[in-house]
């Protein structure tokens, strides 16, 4: 039975007791990226961030002339979709039938997914198929028009099991990463189809381990990986000579100091990274890259894992917190704790991504079935929530590259065992898009060697 649905507030949830409202604001505009501030908003002092007040030109989910929230959700559309008023949604595609306008049939669970330009100004949409390698796991694919229309659909990848989240490349790849014990990384271009033996585009140098999601940081030749279980840890691969991923080291990160997040005032911790001496232990006699460094921190359970304006954004499910890292400076702080609020709007945190804003979205795996914007002014706004589908997740956000339609999916569907649905939203503001993406259409195609 679903539950009554909630009713949210326009403004988010209050600041946690403790924590100042400069601090808190801080904390997410620094998460943000610092140019997502302005110059003026934050101050360093001692050792704590001060921010001043809101950027006046922008809100949480978008620029000057865009309302600054959302909006209180409005009652589930036929879709089921609870959406903020002048919003709108439909189905992409369902697990088991085929995908409309096409002769494929869409896969079972789908999570992590991605957006990639096509030269005609089209896009296409790759999604993991979260089941073992004999039902299905691997990488499917949805081609839409410039206009959002969809052309096609196929099979990218077979032979992988439990494909979790991923990551883009900046060369137009995708990082499919498989969430079992000793599960690899593969890399796939949305064009490929019909991959049957993935250990030609495996990347054994990021590790083997039950991998979550990746996020490619260009500018320093990185990729940083997160891990789900619940002592996990977070890596990084350093490539010899990026952007080749075949040479390189794969390194694991110590957080110096206590617990960033007990303490919702507490600076920014020093991070230190240990290389690990085998980055693929035998399953029968290794020992896993987790335990190989003694001084190696723990994490909750890895989730989704995003970089944005030069700040690496990560979830960890078990204790539910959004933290940011400086992957320049190595320094990391918590921007959202779940135990900071006697009321949390956000539970069960997952995958994330960023607006080009610098906006945070998170989805919930369970929770409330929500995503959540993590906006820039320092609150809590519920941007969706699927209702009826209490034992499912939400999986596989995705801003189209024109930034006018956002994609995702209940992986398990009403039921809570399956098949998944897939969907979109559209949500035009003052005459704009809400979204805006870092890509451009018409940009071309990439190549892998």
């Amino acid at each position: 039975m679903s539950p009554t649905p909630r009713s949210f507030p326009t403004a988010g949830r209050p600041r946690p007791p403790g924590l100042s409202r400069r601090g808190f604001l801080a904390r997410l505009c620094v998460g943000a990226g610092l140019a997502a501030c302005g110059p003026a908003l934050l101050a360093r002092s001692g050792h704590h961030w001060q921010a001043a007040a809101p950027a006046p030109d922008r809100g949480p989910l978008g620029a000057r002339g865009q309302p600054a929230h959302p909006g209180q959700l409005l009652d589930p559309d036929a879709n089921g979709i609870r959406l903020p008023p002048g919003f709108s949604s439909r189905v992409i595609a369902r697990g088991l039938e085929v995908v409309p306008g096409t002769g494929y049939p869409w896969h079972t669970w789908p999570d992590g997914g991605a957006c990639f330009p096509q030269p005609d100004g089209g896009w296409i949409y790759v999604s993991n198929s979260e089941t073992i390698a004999l039902l299905g796991g691997g990488v499917s694919a949805i081609r839409f028009d410039c206009e959002g229309r969809i052309v096609d659909a196929w099979r990218v990848l077979s032979g992988t099991s439990i494909n979790c989240a991923g990551g883009v490349t900046p060369w137009g790849s995708w990082l499919t990463c498989e969430e079992i014990d000793f599960g690899a990384v593969f890399e796939v271009l949305p064009t490929d189809r019909n991959i049957l033996f993935p250990s030609s585009r495996r990347r054994p140098l990021l590790g083997s381990f039950k991998h979550e999601a990746a996020a490619a940081v260009d500018a320093l030749g990185m990729i940083f990986l997160t891990e789900d279980v619940g002592d996990g840890c977070l890596y990084r691969f350093k490539a010899d000579a990026w952007p080749d991923l075949a040479s390189g080291v794969l390194q694991v990160a110590e957080v110096v100091g206590p617990d960033p997040g007990a303490d919702p005032e507490a600076p920014p911790r020093a991070v230190v990274w240990h290389d690990l001496p085998e980055p693929n232990p035998s399953a029968l006699f290794g020992t896993p890259t987790r335990e190989q460094v003694p001084a190696a921190s723990r994490f909750r359970g890895g989730e989704g894992i995003w970089h944005h304006r030069g700040v690496v954004h990560f979830t960890t499910k078990g204790d539910n917190r959004v933290w940011a890292l400086d992957p320049r400076g190595d320094r990391l702080w918590v921007l959202y704790d779940e135990a900071w609020f006697a009321d949390p709007l956000l539970t069960g945190v997952d995958n994330i991504i960023a607006t080009a804003a610098g906006d945070l979205l998170v989805a919930e795996d369970g929770g409330d079935m929500q995503v959540v914007a993590l906006g820039a002014d320092g609150a809590l706004y519920p941007l969706l929530q699927i209702a009826g589908h209490d034992g499912s997740e939400v999986t596989g956000l995705a801003l189209s590259p024109d930034g006018s339609r956002l994609y995702f999916n209940s992986q398990r569907g009403e039921n809570g065992g399956g098949p998944g649905v897939t969907y979109e939203i559209r949500g035009p503001i003052a005459g704009a898009a809400l979204f805006r993406s870092d890509f451009e259409c018409g940009t071309g195609g990439a190549t892998l060697g």
